[in-house]
C-alpha cells in the first residue's frame, strides 16, 4: 500500500535516475471511506512516481550441499531495484 511522499524499492525499472514515471495498472484504490476494486484493473487511476535512484540489495548466499558426497556449491546473488518516490495518485 503506498500514499503520497511515500519511498518504496520495487523490481528494476529501465528509466533513468530523476525522471518521471506512472503505473497504470492500479488493482485497488483506497481513500478513506470510498474504496475501488479493479477487475482486473481501475480504469482511470494512475499512480505517478520519480525515480531516485537504481541500486542492488544485500547479497543472498546460495549453498548446496550433499552429505557425505563431497558436493557443495556456494553461489551469491545481488537482486537490482528501483527505489521511487510516489508524486500523486488519481
Amino acid at each position: 500500500m503506498v500514499s503520497s511522499g511515500k519511498k518504496i524499492k520495487i523490481e528494476k525499472l529501465e528509466t533513468e535516475q530523476d525522471k518521471s514515471v506512472d503505473f497504470d495498472k492500479i488493482l485497488l484504490v483506497a481513500d478513506g471511506e470510498n474504496v475501488k476494486l479493479g477487475r482486473p484493473y481501475v480504469e482511470g487511476a494512475k499512480v505517478s512516481a520519480k525515480v531516485l535512484k537504481q541500486g542492488k540489495s544485500n547479497k543472498v548466499i546460495v549453498f548446496k550441499y550433499h552429505a557425505k558426497k563431497r558436493y557443495h556449491k556456494k553461489k551469491g546473488h545481488r537482486q537490482p531495484y528501483t527505489e521511487v518516490e510516489i508524486v500523486s495518485i488519481k
